[in-house]
């Protein structure tokens, strides 16, 4: 048996590092994971630069899930991704979300078992990747993102979805610099000194205000964590209708009408770096074939 999901990315509204509240959307950048039986063993490779205990963890808390020994029965998991890894973008939890959903499909169905129910799959892939200490949150934001598509609010501590929404098929800039010298998952505590502004751009996005809730978390944590805010600024400048980090960078991200696209590749082109441009993604971790 063979089978292949598709699990997009994400990018950031709010990061919810400082506070335990966050909100992302949906992106139109994806890992394919591929999956296909074999006597025994999880076996596991791809092309993205991950561990592959990562995507082995991922599948053997499934197969702990339904009971089922790796022993008697085995899955080869495999990814093929235009997403990049360690960038901002929700790549852990589109690879977390995918392995997750697929190994239960296929055990599901080779078993005549029921399928685990969308949050079974979430929660299974957020232990999988707090486990492996690829996330600092459990990015609970992230995943939903991910896996339902659209927009997300949510209480991460928690883990309650608090908003999901279809969101309009905007264009998307990316923002990837050249050189990363620095990353910002290390300064938990420095991201949290802002946690009251946070908040404000947190409520904004609850209330359905998200181009402001973008800027504005932007702004704080690009600050926070020592990256240029200008990036944004210019791009905002230019005619986006909201442009921030991504996570804890080194993306930024752009939300672009049409007609302003080219305004705002031409503002980033003076930063040492790769546009990447995409789409909304309001589809979510779908089987494929």
């Amino acid at each position: 048996m063979k089978k292949i999901i598709k699990s997009p990315g994400s990018a950031t509204i709010i990061n919810a590092i400082a506070t335990g509240c966050g909100s992302a959307f949906g992106i139109d950048l994806s890992i394919k994971c591929k999956a296909k039986t074999q006597n025994s063993q999880i076996t596991a490779k791809n092309d993205v630069g991950a561990d592959t205990n990562f995507m082995i963890r991922c599948a053997q808390n499934v197969f702990n899930k339904y009971g089922i020994s790796s022993d008697e029965f085995g899955i080869d998991l495999s990814t093929k991704s235009d997403l990049p890894m360690a960038s901002g973008l929700s790549s852990s939890s589109a690879l977390s979300n995918g392995i997750t959903a697929i190994c239960s499909n296929i055990i599901s169905e080779e078993f005549d078992l029921k399928p685990l129910d969308d949050f079974d799959i979430i929660n299974l892939a957020i232990e999988s990747s707090l486990q492996s200490k690829v996330t600092i949150t459990g990015a609970f934001d992230d995943a939903t993102a991910s896996y339902f598509g659209g927009i997300v609010v949510t209480n991460n501590i928690y883990r309650e979805l608090l908003v999901h929404e279809k969101m309009d098929v905007f264009n998307i800039l990316i923002y990837m610099p050249n050189c990363i010298s620095k990353s910002g998952t290390s300064n938990v505590e420095r991201m949290k000194v802002l946690s009251p502004l946070v908040n404000i751009a947190f409520n904004l996005a609850k209330n359905g205000d998200y181009f402001k809730a973008l800027n504005l978390n932007g702004l704080i944590y690009s600050s926070t964590l020592d990256f240029n805010p200008s990036i944004a600024i210019d791009a905002i400048a230019q005619g986006a209708l909201a442009s921030g980090l991504s996570g804890t960078g080194p993306s930024f991200i752009a939300i672009c009408p049409s007609d302003k696209i080219d305004n705002v590749k031409q503002s980033w082109e003076k930063y040492d770096g790769r546009i990447i441009e995409t789409i909304v993604n309001n589809n979510g971790c779908k089987l494929i074939k």
